[in-house]
């Protein structure tokens, strides 16, 4: 591992990297509200070992990269976009397999229509291009996000169990939840947050729509890892994002919610170590 903290156009993008920097680079972006170390170290690692140089980063307003006022984001989802590009600039990196969880895999859309030069290929996971007459997502979700209003983040066991707590919402039941692990990542999450109240800006993000709607002229080849339990972007937004990708392929993970389970690291390496290896 090597942390290193990006200054550029003003702001401060906090990065880490695994492995041989002359492998073909994978750079990870997570979704909303989470740091980078959701992109576990291991299966970071586990990636790196297996010939590619993988890069992951906290975006802003999560970890250690620069922060806004709670409420007040200054930004856009193509700014944030556009941080992915500054990322691998700050590398020395023209090209990258781009893995975006969530709202990461809605940025790596975002990057492959403004910058497509950039990406090699895109792995989407658990995302969506939010088209009408898919899904909503689940009640019990939602009624979650409402309630997080009321926790006093400046307590950090409070806002370990709330971290916790949406875990376990999100997953599915084909593992059982490993309480044990998601909590050693919320500690960590907590200790290294600039300003943890903040990540709550991603909810009020704005801009994306005319990308969004031209997700079909994505060139870069595309695979679309969904489960079919997750109960924020249900299944059927993986399938019909796959399916307004040219030749996107999709990946289906029975049982599983919103979340990377340590038990389908297999299958999700394997996959993008295939779909990396043909471009």
């Amino acid at each position: 591992m090597n942390e290193q903290i990006l200054r550029v156009d003003g702001i401060e993008l906090c990065t880490e990297s695994f492995g041989n920097p002359n492998d073909p680079a994978v750079l990870l972006i997570m979704g909303a509200t989470a740091s980078m170390i959701w992109w576990e170290d291991e299966f970071c690692q586990r990636l790196a070992d297996r010939g590619r140089y993988v890069i992951r980063y906290d975006n802003r307003d999560v970890g250690r990269s620069t922060t806004y006022e709670p409420g007040q984001p200054g930004y856009t989802l193509e700014d944030m976009a556009d941080d992915a590009v500054r990322v691998l600039d700050g590398y020395g990196i023209p090209q990258a397999h781009f893995v975006g969880m969530s709202l990461g895999g809605l940025l790596t859309m975002l990057v492959a229509l403004r910058h497509p030069q950039n990406v090699l290929t895109a792995t989407l996971v658990m995302t969506s291009t939010f088209s009408p007459g898919l899904p909503p997502m689940e009640e019990k979700v939602e009624a979650f996000f409402a309630d997080t209003a009321k926790v006093d983040l400046t307590n950090d066991q409070a806002a370990i169990d709330l971290t916790v707590e949406k875990w376990k919402i999100l997953r599915g039941s084909k593992h059982p939840f490993d309480e044990k692990r998601i909590r050693r990542l919320a500690i960590q999450e907590i200790r290294r947050a600039n300003r943890l109240a903040s990540m709550f800006n991603h909810g009020l993000l704005t801009g994306g729509e005319s990308y969004i709607a031209r997700v079909r002229e994505i060139e870069a080849p595309a695979l679309v890892i969904h489960g079919t339990e997750d109960p924020i972007l249900p299944y059927e937004h993986g399938v019909a994002l796959a399916n307004q990708i040219p030749g996107a392929v999709l990946l289906t993970l029975e049982g599983i919610g919103h979340e990377l389970h340590h038990n389908d690291w297999d299958r999700m390496i394997d996959a993008i170590m295939k779909h990396t290896a043909e471009q």
